[in-house]
């Protein structure tokens, strides 16, 4: 079993319990989100746990819920999630069943893009700093839900999001984008104020002109350009890549995404074309490269801080790629 975090509104990423460190407990998938009603859990006989259990008094219990008979549980469970009920109502319905907000249940995509859909959700507040526990979670290869997109889609390294702290590039990785942050941090409120100061004079000209002004396209270019412009110092617009980008990310995110996604398409073919095999790659390939070599050319004080580090011009490139536009898409 695995672990995922749950946040309503939002789909947050997971983690696991690694097994030798719980050898008690069946791995499992837990989240968070602030809802009145919470009861301790046995997950722990540590004397943090057990004092949060004295202070607080609440009564001890079982982990409520069940994850249903193999595959089909999760079959039925991902038809509730997408079509049935819907996130909210999938989540708010058993807890209200289990009368907890921690319970065992699945969680999409499931079979036969996941291995294991079986996760426990947490939707309250106190049980989430069990997450920030090393030594009881790992959070190896689950950022984007209870599966893991193929390397393909990010040059075939795992990027530091799927890298769990245990792993030495973790620390590597995250130290390379502090120092991008760092790097930078004069420049990113003037970029801010520069980036949309032009986008909302060109949205007045165009509703003086025609009295009408689309937002989408120039608000996501403009999010992108804000990125660039203050992380790295380069307009696109004056590179190869010109406006192309929030197109080519949208395409990539989509591939990475997909399985966890629902976007309108008639149920037998959402299930057929995202939850039933991966995307292939090689369809945004050509468009993933247009977005490697923008970066591969915008990073050259970041990658001597990756030499620095031990870290390949190439890996750092990818993780600086994949850092930006993940932050772009949530925009």
């Amino acid at each position: 079993m695995s672990v995922s975090s749950i946040t309503i509104p939002c789909l947050q990423p997971p983690w696991r319990f690694p097994s030798q460190k719980a050898p008690a407990r069946r791995r499992s998938k837990v989240g968070s989100v602030s809802l009145p009603k919470i009861y301790a859990v046995d997950q722990s006989s540590s004397p943090s746990v057990q004092t949060q259990q004295r202070t607080t008094k609440l009564p001890l219990r079982k982990i409520p819920g069940d994850h249903g008979p193999p595959v089909l549980g999760a079959l039925k469970d991902r038809q509730d999630y997408f079509y049935h009920q819907g996130r909210d109502e999938y989540l708010k319905s058993r807890m209200q069943r289990y009368e907890s907000t921690v319970f065992r249940t699945n969680m999409p995509p499931g079979p036969f893009i996941s291995s294991d859909s079986r996760v426990v959700v947490l939707l309250d507040g106190k049980s989430f700093p069990v997450l920030f526990d090393n030594s009881k979670v790992e959070k190896k290869d689950l950022f984007t839900g209870t599966y893991m997109p193929s390397t393909e889609l990010t040059g075939g390294y795992r990027v530091l999001s799927y890298i769990d702290p245990s792993e030495p590039s973790h620390q590597k990785l995250k130290q390379l984008l502090f120092f991008l942050l760092k790097h930078r941090r004069d420049k990113i409120l003037p970029e801010f104020h520069s980036v949309f100061s032009e986008l909302f004079d060109t949205l007045e000209k165009d509703l003086a002109a025609t009295g009408r002004a689309k937002y989408n396209d120039p608000g996501e270019q403009a999010a992108f350009n804000f990125l660039t412009r203050s992380l790295y110092g380069v307009n696109p617009a004056n590179t190869k890549l010109g406006q192309d980008a929030p197109k080519l990310i949208g395409k990539w995110v989509l591939f990475q995404l997909g399985p966890v996604l629902n976007i309108g398409l008639p149920k037998f073919a959402e299930e057929l074309l995202l939850r039933t095999v991966r995307l292939p790659p090689a369809l945004v390939k050509a468009d993933y490269q247009r977005l490697y070599d923008f970066f591969y050319q915008s990073s050259a004080a970041v990658f001597e801080e990756a030499e620095k580090l031990g870290i390949s011009k190439e890996e750092a490139c990818h993780n600086l790629l994949f850092a930006t536009c993940s932050i772009h898409s949530e925009e």
